[in-house]
């Protein structure tokens, strides 16, 4: 198997449609509800040649591989006292890795607490992730070759910062866009209706990804919207808006690199809702037992997005029960060092709290450090 490194996959990775391809965007909009599909959970494929490039769905693979085993270590780095209150991303996967994976490290990536899948995959280092759930000073602050936002923990605020990024890039005359997450929840809230209207009238490069997980915490979908498209709610913002099966990774990955590259043609914003599902708790604390039954879970776990695409490239000779072996004990090797990395960071000290909050401290911060370093005796 070819070794292929986190930010591998990204849309210059394969033919953009020109703008005259997307006039007639989104070509994945059907008149039903039935999210677009380019494989089956048996990993079949209907229509084989709309298929990515095999080097691509590899590629993409990985990604996903390697989230899930961030997401399985860090279930156990909690209970071992390793690792804050985490939120698990288990099932998402094909979500989050077909989304970032059509950014380039240019772009902008504004994502919630539950988007450390779609970090990783853009770039956002292992160690550094584990700082931050750790709520270490070293995971404060995002390396500055990449424009990956701290994880945002207010629902549905980092909509209107997107637009604003994805205007400043647009008056500043380059190709770049912005990326923003939000859950299915999210899309009540005020933010995300002023933050689509806002980047509509504007023409801003944003695309706007909506994971429908089926819950906003212990309240599911049906509970609290009636609708059931709801990237539907592009319509009433003049923009396109598309409907995914969010746990088929290749058709994910598709539709968001056709939304990128009419953002990038100066063709405006996108809304992609991705329907995946959140098979564990929202938290690391969390007990989800209390509000849902094995019957709202039902089903859920034959629609795993990495099985379907190993089921896949298994099928097509593109991945071996060897090659896939050899890749598992390199993902687990990378991470231990990661976390091996991660366990030489010092212990913050109680000031340190202030240091990331602005470029230049106001008079406010630098007389609530002066107490806080008097009551620590420093």
């Amino acid at each position: 198997m070819t070794n292929l490194s986190p930010s591998d996959t990204a849309a210059s990775d394969t033919a953009a449609p020109t703008p005259d391809a997307l006039a007639d965007f989104p070509r994945h909009a059907p008149a039903t509800d039935i999210p677009f599909q380019l494989l089956a959970p048996d990993g079949t494929a209907p229509n084989p040649d709309a298929l990515p490039d095999p080097q691509i769905r590899l590629s993409l693979y990985r990604h996903m591989r390697r989230i899930r085993h961030f997401d399985e270590r860090g279930w156990v780095l909690y209970r071992t006292g390793r690792l804050g209150v985490f939120p698990p991303f288990k099932g998402m996967e094909g979500s989050q890795v077909g989304t970032a994976a059509a950014l380039t490290s240019d772009d902008w990536l504004f994502p919630t607490y539950r988007d450390t899948g779609a970090a990783l995959t853009l770039g956002l280092p292992i160690a550094r992730t584990l700082a931050y759930w750790r709520t270490s000073p070293h995971g404060w602050h995002m390396p500055e070759n990449l424009k990956v936002l701290p994880f945002y923990i207010p629902i549905a605020t980092q909509y209107p910062h997107a637009v604003g990024a994805a205007l400043a890039e647009q008056r500043k005359g380059t190709k770049n866009v912005a990326m923003a997450y939000i859950g299915d929840g999210g899309s009540s809230e005020g933010d995300f209706h002023e933050a689509l209207n806002f980047a509509g009238a504007l023409n801003a490069p944003c695309i706007f990804i909506l994971q429908n997980n089926g819950w906003a915490i212990s309240v599911p979908t049906r509970t609290q919207t009636r609708a059931v498209n709801l990237a539907r709610r592009a319509d009433g913002y003049g923009i396109p808006g598309v409907r995914v099966d969010g746990n088929d990774v290749l058709a994910t990955y598709q539709v968001t690199v056709e939304a990128v590259a009419r953002a990038r043609a100066g063709q405006g914003p996108t809304l992609i809702e991705t329907v995946t599902y959140r098979i564990a708790a929202h938290t690391v604390a969390d007990d989800p037992t209390r509000y849902r039954t094995d019957a709202d879970t039902a089903g859920w776990a034959e629609k795993d997005p990495i099985t379907r695409l190993r089921l896949h490239l298994l099928a097509e000779g593109i991945l071996t029960e060897e090659s896939d072996a050899a890749l598992l004990k390199e993902i687990a090797e990378e991470f231990e060092a990661a976390l091996n990395e991660a366990d030489t960071y010092p212990e913050p000290e109680p000031a340190e709290i202030l240091d990331h909050v602005f470029a230049e401290p106001t008079p406010q911060l630098v007389a609530q450090r002066a107490e806080i370093l008097r009551e620590v005796g420093e």
